[in-house]
């Protein structure tokens, strides 16, 4: 039961920057970024937290192995890069058909 006079905020804890605060918070800081689609987009800073955009560059640093892990080459579809071996094996070859290969000797 209320007592005239007094507000939910007295429930919520002591009001430092703690824990009894995180339940007043209405508000969003980050939102999505629209390179890397994580809720990692500032919207006050427009700047992107996690990848860095609008930076050219990605962002990335040497103390987080485990973060450069997360993206790096072939984390993705990789839709030009898994090609390039059997391509490379060949010898870059195009506009032909593959050379008939030779049949084993019949015994």
């Amino acid at each position: 039961r209320r007592v005239h006079g007094e507000s939910n905020h007295a429930k919520m804890g002591k009001c430092g920057k703690g824990t009894g605060s995180f339940g007043l918070r209405h508000g969003k800081t980050h939102t999505l970024c629209v390179r890397c689609n994580k809720r990692s987009w500032h919207i006050q800073k427009k700047e992107c937290g996690s990848c860095g955009y609008p930076a050219a560059r990605l962002r990335k640093f040497n103390w987080s192995e485990k973060a450069k892990r997360r993206t790096t080459t072939g984390t993705g579809r990789m839709r030009y890069l898994k090609d390039v071996p059997r391509r490379a094996k060949n010898g870059f070859r195009e506009g032909t058909s593959a050379p008939a290969r030779k049949r084993a000797a019949a015994k």
